[in-house]
């Protein structure tokens, strides 16, 4: 499809906005509810291509939509995700995910550029110009994330600097190494000095005090990570603008809505991260994160500018965010504020629908056979050393702050075995892009797994082979099929697959339809309960255990991870 409807001539706009000549497009008779003031304003809604160029006023339009009875917002802006999470591609995503009224998204493409560097970019560049939703896209900054994992690509300032003025492109995406930072790590100066003056997103759990000054003083302006009211009303004072999130995994909703007011909501926006289609199927994307934040109390013009208008800000987007006279028709309709159930959703001007969808042009994906991971055999699981006292990652569900447990275990015949009456199974990571062959063991509490393992290649942000498990060989059998069918999610027992999902693309993305893959997560996710696991969303919360730069310890293929300390703990 074609973008040049978004920028009619000057004169229509102008004579279509004071109803000299008949609008493009006309939604009529319901009421409009304005983001700044808060007030509901009855009238036609009149469209110029895909600009909206009038309200609150009758007009006469070549096409005219009945929107009787209803609520018009502004469409709704994810302010940080990563498409790939939600294991389908751009397109799935935008077919996926803008019937819930999400108009703009804003990605960093940064899990299929450590497999693929910038031809994963470019990918989504290129997809980016060729969805009905908007997707703009935050240029990778930590490919790997740090020194301690093997990725398949590795990203400089010189890589990425020639992209920034790229259209689809608004800045820097998370600058997940905060040590790094801190610490004026050449790499990370490089990058972040190229990038002055422009958007550079944050990513600093738990961070405070002075060390939170330095890191914003990088040039850092927007930040998702804080989990508590007193870590977000921090960062507010200091200048940062805080991203509601609520993913799959990380849900922070709860703990920050008291935060969230008509006072600071210019200040706050909303993001999901990681969110897969099973999710989005059972509960929503944005739209589930609207009506629960108003549920939980928050002011509806809080909450409605704060996933518009307060999104558009932040990120300089000054084209969208409010529904008014030379903003991006970007609309959705709703029956009721409270409920936010969107009834029709328009994107720049573009009734989202099948029509919309099937005239798209298709980009060939990129990254397929990235799966290059050594065979393993069930030796290979086995956990050496004399030590008795043994560091355990702990699991919070709805986290991906991970505690550092310390277990005794007792090495049988030179190995720790998993012990289920603690619930300390194994975990291992496996290195799959064909560099070095890595292989790392631990211990992981929380799944309350049984029997059998679980396997994937979404590993955050490596996407090496994360396998966990209680028997040794049911663990090799998950690994070896990931590489069988070039990644995924994979339920092992008994030596038999119990369900898998392949994910071909880069080994993290599918290449059927968002209803296919929600119909495997579904038999995926029953799979892994029968095992015993315990784990509403068992699959992104192994992944996020392989992270090295969340709190407290992780697992790489290089080892365990003390990330209090940023170093592989020996």
């Amino acid at each position: 499809m074609t973008r040049s409807h978004l920028n009619p001539p000057l004169s229509a706009r102008i004579a279509q906005g004071r109803g000299v000549e008949v609008a493009d497009l006309v939604l009529r008779g319901g009421v409009v509810l304005d983001v700044v003031t808060g007030d509901l304003i009855p009238g036609d809604v009149a469209i110029c291509g895909g600009v909206i160029v009038g309200i609150g006023a009758d007009y006469e339009g070549r096409e005219v939509v009945d929107v009787a009875g209803k609520t018009l917002v502004p469409g709704f802006i994810d302010t940080h995700l990563h498409i790939e999470s939600s294991l389908v591609t751009p397109y799935e995503f935008d077919r996926c995910v803008l019937p819930h009224g999400v108009t703009t998204a804003i990605c960093d493409p940064h899990e299929i550029a450590n497999v693929a560097g910038l031809e994963g970019i470019r990918y989504f560049l290129e997809a980016s110009a060729r969805t009905v939703m908007d997707i703009r896209v935050q240029l990778s900054s930590c490919v790997p994330s740090t020194h301690m994992e093997t990725t398949g690509a590795r990203l400089e300032a010189s890589d990425i600097a020639p992209l920034m003025d790229h259209p689809r492109v608004i800045g820097l995406a998370e600058f997940m190494n905060y040590p790094g930072v801190l610490h004026q790590d050449a790499g990370c100066m490089a990058k972040l000095t190229a990038f002055q003056g422009r958007h550079i997103d944050g990513h600093a759990p738990l961070l405070s005090g002075r060390d939170l000054n330095g890191y914003i003083a990088a040039g850092i302006r927007t930040e998702h990570e804080a989990t508590t009211a007193e870590e977000a009303r921090e960062k507010l004072r200091k200048g940062l603008r805080v991203l509601i999130r609520e993913g799959s995994v990380s849900k922070d909703l709860h703990a920050l809505a008291e935060v969230l007011t008509e006072r600071t909501s210019a200040y706050m926006c909303f993001c999901t991260d990681d969110r897969n289609p099973l999710d989005i199927g059972e509960h929503g994307h944005l739209d589930y994160l609207i009506r629960t934040a108003i549920g939980l109390g928050c002011p509806p013009l809080a909450v409605y500018r704060a996933a518009s208008l307060s999104a558009a800000e932040a990120f300089g987007l000054k084209d969208r965010g409010q529904i008014a006279p030379g903003k991006r028709a970007d609309i959705v309709v709703l029956g009721d504020l409270a409920e936010c159930q969107p009834e029709m959703v328009f994107c720049g001007g573009v009734l989202c629908g099948d029509a919309a969808f099937a005239a798209r042009e298709v980009v060939e994906p990129v990254a397929r056979h990235s799966v290059k991971a050594p065979k393993v055999v069930a030796e290979d699981f086995r956990t050496a050393g004399n030590r008795v006292e043994t560091p355990v990652i702990g699991i919070i569900p709805g986290k991906i702050i991970t505690p550092r447990l310390t277990y005794d275990i007792a090495p049988e015949g030179g190995d720790k075995r998993p012990d289920l009456s603690r619930d300390l199974v194994k975990i291992a990571v496996i290195e799959r892009h064909g560099v070095n062959g890595n292989k790392a063991t631990g211990f992981v509490q929380g799944f309350g797994l049984q029997r059998g393992a679980i396997a994937s290649t979404v590993c955050h942000d490596h996407h090496n082979i994360a396998v966990v498990g209680v028997d040794y060989a049911d663990m090799a059998l998950a690994a070896n099929r990931l590489s069988e069918i070039e990644g995924g999610f994979v339920v092992v027992a008994g030596g038999e697959v119990l369900a898998e999902l392949a994910l071909p693309v880069a080994g993290l993305m599918s290449l059927e339809p968002f209803e296919v893959v929600r119909e495997d997560l579904v038999a995926l996710r029953a799979a892994a309960k029968g095992l015993g696991v315990v784990l509403e969303e068992p699959f992104l919360q192994l992944a996020f255990l392989a992270l090295p730069v969340i709190p407290h310890l992780k697992i790489t293929d290089h080892g365990m991870v003390d990330v209090d300390r940023f170093e592989v703990m020996p």
